[in-house]
Parts: structure tokens; sequence; C-alpha cells
């Protein structure tokens, strides 16, 4: 009981402080002289080193060189014959390949994952799970194969193997 006369107390004595917290409870808009002056510029010469900051609309292509320094290669897949291929795997538009690490239950387990692939994606699955056996010695690895994506899942961290085998087959 003494607490809750306390409480009481308290509020209706002590003054409460305002808290703009929300929307309505905030200040109105203040007149305009209130606020200082803007001056508003159609074309500054300073506005190219904001149009550099600002993310391109379309991402270009690259320029074309004998060596990256990356180590990144262009696709050189002709895409006017892309009949004559079982499958197809399709580079994503900041022109890499799709092949990426999973990593769950905190680190422990990893799955590599092959997306943007077009085509007999068994076939795909068939020719990478020989890869990936013949780097674990001949050890069975597990695979998955997602026809509704477009995906196949291998179970470890086999990026760079894949990525290098795509590349060698010229995706």
């Amino acid at each position: 009981m003494a607490l809750a006369q306390r409480f009481v107390r308290n509020l209706i004595l002590q003054p409460c402080k305002l808290r703009y917290s929300s929307y309505l409870s905030s200040k109105g808009v203040q007149p305009l002289e209130k606020y200082p002056e803007v001056e508003i510029v159609e074309n500054p010469p300073e506005w190219k080193y904001v149009e550099r900051l600002l993310p391109k609309v379309v991402i270009p292509r690259p320029l074309q060189k004998v060596e990256y320094p990356s180590g990144w290669k262009p696709p050189t897949v002709d895409l006017r014959n892309i009949d004559q291929f079982k499958y197809y795997v399709a580079r994503t538009k900041n022109y890499m390949l799709p092949v990426y690490l999973k990593q769950t239950f905190r680190g422990q387990r990893r799955v590599t994952v092959i997306r943007r692939i077009q085509g007999n994606l068994w076939e795909l699955e068939r020719e990478i799970r020989e890869l990936v056996e013949g780097a674990r010695n001949g050890r069975v690895c597990a695979t998955r194969v997602n026809e509704m994506s477009g995906q196949v899942q291998i179970h470890g961290d086999y990026v760079d193997i894949i990525r290098e085998y795509l590349k060698s087959k010229g995706y």
C-alpha cells in the first residue's frame, strides 16, 4: 500500500518530461523563417563526385584482356550453339560463377551449392560427383539435385574445385 501511495505521489508531484518518441507527440512544422536558407543548384560541378558513388543502373561489360589480375576468366561458351550442350551454368549479373558455400550449424555443416543451371541437371551432378569423389580419394560424397530451382548441392566444401572445373568447361 505504501509503495502504491509513493508511486502516485511521485507521479503527481514531479513534472513529467516530454519525450518526442512518436509522430503525434513531436513538434509541428515551424514557420519557414526558422529554418536555414538552402540553395538549390541544378547542375553543380561537384555533382560528378556524387555520381561516382551512386550505384550503376546497368553493370558494364568487363574489358577484354588476355589475363586478369584477379584470376577471373570470361565465359568462352558460345551462346549461339547452346543446343549442343547437355547443360548450361549461367553466370550471375556480376559475371561470376554461381558456386557458393553454405555453412550451417555454427560452421560444422558445409554444403557447396551450384545455382542457375539449365538443362540436364543430373548429368552435371554425375560429373561433379565423379570430380569430387576423385578429390576425396574415391570416397562417396552426398549430393542433392533440385530440379525446380535448378540447383545441385554437394555435401562438403568443394567451391574451388567446382569453379575451376566449370571454368575449364567454358562456363
